[in-house]
């Protein structure tokens, strides 16, 4: 009588091979997301020092009038003699000042204007005339957080005092650092991130999906980032 094969019997040739292909294509895929976060740096277009003079210069011009900074530096990316604009550094500029949306990311809340989406880098106004906190999140970019207006405090576990910054300043954050983080009353900023951008939409996203229920914002952020994104894979920009 021939005997039954029983649960722990050897895997047949077939299944092996699958998971040996399996195996293969893994090993490649994660070799080709080294490969690529190895010259990440090819497809930036945004210089962060340019960009921090621009915030000082509109800053000095308009003071306290936050509209007067944002259009500022809008019209300046935006315009045909921007480095930016350069046939092998195109990059394109979301200019419609009234498409702010609200966000709720890491506890905090503010509202939102995105002038740039693409796959390395994006470009946002984001603030609140009334002041939140929250937590950083952990990204795969480095984040340019230069305030406009009002007033930012950030701190990192294990520090004992906190770090101020004020209109004109940057606070940059690498790649990996954790902090909280605290905007004022009154606090914008132009910030600015560097890195693999579809990464950090789960961060954006989650407190939306899982608290807040605000499908419209979540519709607005992910129609207009989408939009972004596509214009800029179209002129070639990553």
């Amino acid at each position: 009588m021939p005997r039954s094969e029983g649960p722990n019997a050897r895997a047949s040739p077939s299944s092996l091979t699958k998971w040996a292909i399996r195996g293969l294509l893994f090993a490649l895929f994660l070799t080709a997301c080294r490969w690529l976060d190895s010259i990440r740096e090819r497809f930036y277009v945004l210089d962060p020092t340019e960009l921090h003079q621009l915030s000082k210069d509109a800053i000095a011009l308009h003071g306290n009038n936050t509209a007067g900074i944002i259009g500022h530096i809008v019209s300046h990316l935006a315009s045909p003699t921007h480095p930016t604009q350069h046939p092998t550094k195109r990059i394109h500029f979301n200019t419609n000042s009234s498409e702010w949306v609200f966000n709720n990311a890491g506890g905090a809340m503010g509202a939102q204007y995105i002038i740039h989406a693409s796959i390395t880098e994006y470009l946002i106004i984001f603030g609140t005339p009334l002041g939140t906190e929250g937590h950083s999140g952990i990204h795969t970019a480095d984040d340019f957080f230069n305030i406009l207006v009002g007033e930012q405090w950030v701190f990192e576990a294990g520090e004992l005092e906190m770090t101020r910054y004020g209109p004109g300043d940057v606070n940059l954050m690498k790649r990996g650092v954790i902090r909280q983080y605290k905007m004022h009353k009154g606090c914008f900023a132009l910030e600015y991130a560097r890195g693999w951008i579809p990464l950090m939409l789960p961060f954006g996203y989650a407190d939306m999906f899982t608290s807040t229920l605000d499908y419209v914002s979540i519709y607005r952020t992910t129609v207009r980032t989408a939009r972004e994104i596509i214009k800029n894979l179209l002129i070639g920009k990553i």
